[in-house]
């Protein structure tokens, strides 16, 4: 495919490509945006038309593409929303950004990749590039995505061109995006990688894009990314535990090893791990690796570690309880952030959200309160609760809550509600206040 290489290539160099993106949530509606903002047209395709609806007015629904970024680039023609696929006709190179979740059972659920491929296929024109950017275990790219899309007796390298290159977006972060995070490139051969390339290079400069000899390399590069984290996350997690009952304070202990100015990163303790990718991903990869009789052990007892941490939590509350001669049947706590990390809206996979169902089913009466994220709903049958703000007389009041816990809230709700804790109340977790104090240790 040296011709449609050229060309694609060629059309890049001019920014004359049009570049369509499946999928116009966290991942896909930042990087639209960067594409549209690099000066080529861009078709976003979503099955939510109330989503689609509000992009072409310019009105966004993420946090990281304000719409005063989004609205410029609709208005100039840039950047146009849709439901139908059958627009993809018309891109030079599509990129599918939906959701991988995992099922109830911790197995990969590639439903909404297979969906948005088969909608795809009868509309990948000739030449044109395809990249997969959801994150996913290795050989989705060939084993799942190449058969779908040769259909009707196309091949990906000769009719068109198929790379995988993963998404690296990290919600609420203020310093790296879609423009200047470097990319990881691998396609089926090698006119396709060199399009990915050409692709990517509308976003960040040539020495930013990190090619491989395949896609396999690159979604594994993905999932060692995340799993990375989550490995030293649980190792922190239960050093915490550890050190609780030495009565080591794990936090002085963390900033004096993180004096070493080599051969250590310091990680810190949680009430969990939340999101799209660390709670996700190392099942992805446990799940695909007993295809070859193989078991991660270590990554799957890191996995059991962090989920193990909402519960420590509510041991510890309940401890507290104890203390004050209160049992947690019938507690009030209100519980400050559930989103799973601070300032952001998303609380998928949220540590917050297990420690609700889990203080629920001990008998507390449980609100939360984060200005990002209004409703939430815990499932079992448990109702919806609706976030509580302070009245006049005293943030405390809301649902008559006179015990609080503090999960990873914004910086600027911390301050306030420390500031206006009643003597008779107690906080549970400093975590945005000062890192040297415990997480779970009692004010």
């Amino acid at each position: 495919m040296s011709e449609p290489r050229a060309e694609f290539v060629e059309k890049a160099r001019k920014k004359t490509l049009t570049v369509g993106v499946i999928g116009l949530g966290y991942v896909g509606l930042p990087l639209a945006v960067g594409f549209a903002r690099a000066g080529v047209r861009v078709l976003g395709i979503d099955v939510s038309g109330n989503r689609v609806q509000a992009i072409n007015r310019g009105e966004s629904h993420i946090p990281d593409v304000p719409s005063a970024d989004l609205a410029p680039v609709v208005a100039s023609g840039h950047l146009a929303a849709t439901t139908e696929y059958r627009e993809c006709a018309r891109a030079d190179a599509t990129v599918i950004c939906v959701p991988t979740p995992f099922t109830r059972m911790k197995a990969p659920d590639l439903s909404y990749i297979e969906a948005a491929c088969r909608s795809l296929a009868p509309h990948v024109a000739p030449g044109s590039l395809v990249v997969l950017q959801s994150t996913t275990y290795p050989g989705t790219t060939e084993e799942l995505v190449r058969p779908i899309l040769e259909t009707a007796g196309r091949r990906a390298g000769r009719d068109f061109l198929l790379a995988f290159s993963p998404e690296r977006i990290d919600p609420g972060n203020k310093r790296y995006g879609a423009h200047n995070t470097p990319k990881v490139v691998a396609g089926v051969d090698d006119a396709s990688t060199e399009a990915a390339c050409a692709l990517f290079g509308l976003l960040v400069p040539p020495d930013q894009i990190h090619r491989v000899s395949g896609p396999r390399v690159a979604e594994m590069c993905k999932l060692l990314e995340n799993i990375f984290r989550s490995v030293n996350i649980a190792l922190v997690n239960e050093l915490a535990k550890l050190c609780h009952r030495m009565g080591i304070d794990i936090w002085e202990v963390i900033d004096a090893a993180a004096t070493k100015p080599f051969g250590f990163m310091p990680f810190y303790p949680g009430p969990g791990v939340g999101g799209h990718c660390i709670p996700v991903d190392p099942y992805y990869l446990s799940w695909k690796a007993r295809e070859y009789d193989f078991y991660t052990k270590f990554i799957e007892l890191a996995a059991e570690v962090n989920s193990s941490m909402p519960f420590f939590t509510v041991n510890r509350i309940i401890e507290a309880l104890n203390r004050q001669g209160k049992p947690l049947l019938g507690a009030r706590v209100l519980i400050l952030g559930a989103a799973f990390k601070r300032d952001i809206d998303d609380p998928r996979n949220a540590p917050a959200l297990e420690l609700m169902r889990a203080l629920v089913t001990r008998g507390a009466e449980v609100s939360y309160h984060d200005p990002h994220v209004p409703v939430v709903s815990l499932d079992g049958g448990h109702e919806t609760f609706a976030g509580t703000w302070p009245s006049a007389s005293g943030w405390w009041t809301g649902r008559g809550a006179r015990r609080f816990m503090r999960i990873r809230s914004p910086s600027w709700a911390g301050r306030r509600s420390l500031s206006r804790t009643p003597p008779e109340s107690w906080l549970l977790d400093r975590w945005t206040m000062s890192r040297r104090r415990s997480w779970w240790r009692e004010g």
